[in-house]
């Protein structure tokens, strides 16, 4: 089985999925000539032409706003924003238009529209370059959002919004594009709204997304080595929430930590913790614990950046303190 990079990950199935659709497109700022500010798009205008590869002015709700008259008239944009902070100039054509176009018009037509972009802090890029606002869309009905982890996962969940007939947001860590997996070459379309049992365990449930999905597998394999069996859910998939799989684990093992990279108030977490409460609270030996980042605009300074974000450690310690709550340390 192929061993890729993330990053590769997602430029093999966007060329996949272009070769096999011609109304699959891509539009964004510098993608094309520029071969996109993390090389996703590396060698596809070459390939395909400045017709389906569409370098855009410095203008997100221009070019967002396009994507979606596209989509409405039958094509499949997949849009690239080089950052997530950069949605927000966009926010009222993502939120106001492509989520509401389906429901406001009775049906009569879909915007299959695809929204990559790269979020997350430890890169030194500053509190405006660096957020987790995955939430703000999360919240929204109409959208779809996922988060992929591994390289498998960007290729299954991105041939997934691809082929979907809603718009959907595409989540990417920038600390993720390095990383490597297995990938097989015909691996087929993941089912959004579907979360991962990514480890079995009987102890405590750790829950994640994206890179803190990978970071739980990491303390999963460290707790291992103490005598602690931990389950790891990876979410996958933020919108649609599969809140049956994190109720079944949390009623499975009595104890649950959520770790996510965005702020701890009004949290993805948050709804996670609410989910199991009505789900599994009879079931519980200890209230459900969230790691996540700290409440600051995230610093530029590499020590306090670090410091500021959730880690292996701080996760560690979350859950071996909540096993020593209900006497199983």
């Amino acid at each position: 089985m192929p061993v890729i990079s993330y990053r590769e990950a997602l430029r093999s199935t966007l060329r996949e999925e272009m070769l096999a659709d011609d109304e699959v497109f891509l539009i964004g700022e510098e993608i094309g000539v520029f071969e996109g500010s993390y090389k996703i798009t590396a060698g596809l205008l070459a390939e395909f032409g400045e017709k389906r590869v569409r370098d855009t002015p410095i203008a997100e709700e221009g070019f967002v706003g396009a994507a979606i008259g596209a989509a409405m008239l039958g094509l499949r944009p997949v849009v690239e924003l080089m950052t997530i902070n950069f949605s927000l100039v966009a926010l009222d054509q993502i939120v106001n238009h492509a989520a509401k176009i389906y429901g406001m018009f009775g049906g009569q037509t879909s915007v299959p529209m695809v929204i990559r972009t790269p979020g997350g802090g430890g890169q030194q890029l500053g509190a405006t370059h660096s957020q987790n606002i995955e939430l703000y869309y999360a919240f929204v009905p109409g959208l779809k959002v996922v988060a992929p982890s591994t390289p498998a996962d960007a290729k299954a969940l991105l041939k997934a919004a691809i082929h979907d007939d809603d718009p959907v947001l595409f989540l990417e860590n920038l600390a993720l594009y390095n990383t490597k997996g297995e990938v097989p070459d015909d691996l087929p379309p993941a089912e959004i709204g579907k979360a991962a049992v990514t480890r079995e365990g009987t102890d405590i449930t750790i829950i994640g997304y994206s890179r803190m999905a990978a970071v739980a597998t990491q303390v999963a394999e460290r707790l291992a080595g103490e005598g602690v069996s931990a389950e790891v859910i990876d979410l996958r998939s933020l919108r649609p929430l599969d809140r049956e799989t994190l109720v079944a684990s949390a009623r499975k093992t009595g104890c649950v930590v959520v770790a996510e990279d965005d702020w701890l108030t009004y949290g993805i977490g948050a709804e996670i913790a609410a989910s199991i409460s009505d789900g599994a609270f009879d079931h519980l030996d200890a209230p459900v614990r969230r790691v996540a980042a700290a409440e600051v605009p995230l610093p530029y300074a590499k020590p306090l950046e670090q410091a500021a974000l959730p880690s292996a450690d701080s996760l560690h310690t979350a859950v071996t303190e909540t096993l020593a709550a209900v006497g199983r340390r």
